[in-house]
């Protein structure tokens, strides 16, 4: 049950009211945010929110039992709240949003009306949307292993315990075709392919993933990326590139060496099988269907 104090409560059953909405934004670096759809800036709880955010709400809609609701909010890009670069980083994933309603004539007056984490993430312009989840959407994440033939662990983790030293490479960006191809030398020698899947770091932290890798003599690398990259790259600007798996058992005995370590099913037969009936041409002797 949400706790309105008297003080608000007193204020909000009065003919007048001066009533304003503010936010407070934790990410998961610990950086606290405030921002008000308020004209002046006000100290709610502890935390400045300050005005000339842009931020704006849109309708939410709450519902009984555990649906998980979602709603959005709308802001503009700041040098000194959010920047388009630190969104696009990812610094905003999954960050915990409270609204709260406040009496901006006398902000000692509020009350948390949610709690919710930043969802998906859309720009366009100077502007962003961030959509807003409620807490129960974590109850619509699969919890436990995935049953499937390809592996569900990250390729270098503590499942996989591959070291990813010996599948990393120092290279320096020599040209930029675009932002989805990228032209890189001084690699050490890889065969084409070595790094698809796989992603490549910046020294500012931030990263991408690679597409498609095409090795050419002389230590030179042509890079596809999934997705455009947020900015453009400086000539000779220094970038690690880390090699990929595409989750097959095949892949991981045979280039890893780490059949072992496996986190798939891989002689799980396919649905085609499971639905099939016995015939004369088979084998059924209960041996391994596949490799």
């Amino acid at each position: 049950m949400r706790h309105i104090p008297a003080e608000l409560a007193a204020h909000l059953a009065s003919d007048v009211t001066t009533t304003c909405h503010a936010w407070r934004v934790t990410r998961a670096d610990g950086l606290v945010l405030g921002f008000t759809d308020h004209d002046d800036d006000l100290a709610v709880d502890g935390t400045l929110c300050r005005a000339a955010s842009g931020f704006s709400a849109s309708d939410n809609e709450a519902e009984s039992g555990m649906a998980a609701n979602a709603g959005e909010v709308q802001g503009g890009f700041s040098s000194d709240t959010i920047a388009e670069e630190e969104l696009a980083a990812g610094r905003f994933d999954h960050a915990r949003v409270e609204l709260f309603l406040v009496n901006w004539a006398d902000p000692s007056q509020f009350t948390r009306l949610d709690v919710r984490e930043i969802g998906e993430v859309t720009r366009a312009g100077g502007a962003f949307t961030a959509e807003l989840r409620s807490m129960a959407h974590r109850l619509d994440q699969p919890q436990g292993r995935v049953y499937g033939r390809r592996c569900d662990a990250s390729l270098g983790d503590g499942r996989c315990r591959v070291s990813l030293s010996a599948l990393q490479s120092a290279a320096m960006v020599s040209a930029q075709r675009d932002r989805s191809h990228l032209t890189v030398t001084g690699l050490v020698e890889r065969e084409s392919g070595f790094f698809d899947q796989g992603s490549l770091r910046f020294a500012d932290g931030s990263t991408a993933m690679i597409e498609r890798h095409v090795a050419e003599e002389g230590g030179v690398g042509r890079l596809t990326l999934w997705l455009p990259l947020e900015r453009d790259v400086a000539e000779s600007e220094a970038v690690l590139l880390t090699a990929g798996c595409d989750k097959s058992f095949a892949t991981c005995r045979a280039r890893f060496a780490n059949g072992l370590n496996f986190r798939g099913f891989p002689h799980m037969p396919g649905s085609d099988f499971s639905y099939s009936y016995a015939d004369g041409d088979g084998q059924h002797d209960g041996g391994v269907l596949f490799p």
